[in-house]
């Protein structure tokens, strides 16, 4: 593995400190997220994020990362409210969704839907912080039925009307099923969006606050943050834990099939994480969860080859700094609610659109574009052949 900091030197001789990936480097203030990852704490705006998985629901979360400060009742309730009345999907939206091949890769039809929206504004020109906080929780509020149209298209059916009821999480369940939601699945999804909801500036976020920081529209951020979510290495590891869980399919295999991908340098999706060096505290609330889960549902299985996973894990790479990430225990939780694998990215992204707008509003209050410098290791005055020549 390279060095986080090593010197590098341009064409022209001289010499400069690079880390890869911005490891380290301080890219802007922020009051949104602390995390410390040597000592697995993470905090939403001063608040650890056990605290807000006990209490919180995601409206409440989604309203305290956007406005900087837990809602009272009052606020919550008018929050909420106004996340239901944006609840229905706009009809170009949903036809211009079903014009696209229904087994296209969902997080591809996603960032397609939030261009589309941005087309549908009805004052595009208005960039004030007012209107792009409007912005903020019509797109949060859309995110659910944009599922749903892509879900029910891949399985043949019709996208359902919303119920104007329930949490947000029980929305999701039953625009993805067609169904009301079982009580305790959408306390569970809920728990899980509240995880979701931010970790500071990660490769969306980052990606969403680059793209606002020049200045262009909400609906354009948001879109660039869905293509960097969309990655096997951020948003889309989840989908391959379960891939992987799938593959070895027995618990006995378990231990054998991650020895095998060790010896041949392989990655174990799931472990390991740029910040924390020790265990992600989200996953450890979300193997709670599986376990109850397994447990509800009758079907073990997925929750014991997950630990047995962990323990051959632990003993073999965890002097290593390396640990289950919040995607690990996910996958199994998401599995267990009925959710197929193709939907958990988007799923994290029904969370993180609340993160990602928050970030988006923060760097629009105190903007400054983003220009970072490259060093240059191309050849030096090279002379121009003409075509003829060569």
């Amino acid at each position: 593995m390279a060095e986080k900091i090593f010197e590098i030197v341009d064409a022209a001789g001289s010499k400069y400190e690079y880390r890869p990936g911005l490891e380290d480097v301080i890219a802007a203030p922020t009051t949104i997220c602390y995390i410390d990852g040597n000592k697995g704490i993470l905090l939403y705006r001063g608040v650890p994020i056990e605290e807000m998985a006990a209490h919180a629901t995601f409206e409440e979360t989604a309203f305290f990362l956007l406005f900087d400060h837990l809602p009272s009742r009052k606020e919550l309730a008018d929050f909420d409210a106004k996340l239901k009345a944006h609840r229905e999907l706009p009809g170009a939206v949903i036809k211009l969704l079903q014009s696209f091949p229904p087994l296209a890769n969902p997080m591809d039809l996603l960032r397609t839907a939030v261009s589309a929206l941005g087309l549908l504004d009805d004052d595009p020109e208005n960039d004030s912080v007012e209107k792009n906080t409007a912005r903020a929780m019509q797109l949060i509020a859309a995110f659910p039925a944009i599922l749903g149209v892509i879900q029910r298209q891949r399985k043949g059916l019709q996208p359902v009307k919303p119920h104007m009821e329930g949490s947000h999480a029980a929305h999701v369940l039953q625009q993805i099923s067609g169904e009301a939601a079982d009580e305790y699945a959408a306390k569970v999804l809920d728990v899980c969006l509240v995880l979701h909801a931010d970790h500071s500036f990660n490769a969306s976020a980052f990606t969403a606050r680059v793209c606002i920081s020049s200045l262009t529209d909400m609906y354009s951020a948001i879109t660039a943050a869905v293509g960097s979510l969309k990655g096997p290495l951020h948003g889309g590891a989840n989908t391959e834990v379960m891939t992987s869980l799938l593959e070895i399919g027995s618990l006995e295999k378990v231990e054998p099939w991650v020895m095998e991908r060790l010896k041949n340098k392989g990655k174990v999706m799931g472990f390991g994480h740029r910040v924390y060096k020790t265990y992600d505290p989200r996953a450890r609330l979300l193997s709670q969860y599986s376990e109850k889960l397994a447990q509800k549902t009758g079907n073990m299985k997925w929750y014991l080859m997950s630990r047995e996973m962990e323990r051959v894990m632990e003993r073999e790479v965890a002097s290593r700094g390396i640990y289950p990430n919040v995607d690990f225990f996910s996958a199994s939780v998401y599995y267990y609610l009925g959710i197929e694998p193709e939907l958990f990215t988007p799923i994290f992204a029904v969370s993180r659109i609340s993160g990602w707008t928050a970030h988006v509003l923060e760097q629009s209050r105190n903007n400054r574009l983003y220009r970072p410098d490259a060093v240059y290791q191309g050849p030096m005055n090279v002379k121009y052949v003409p075509i003829e020549n060569r």
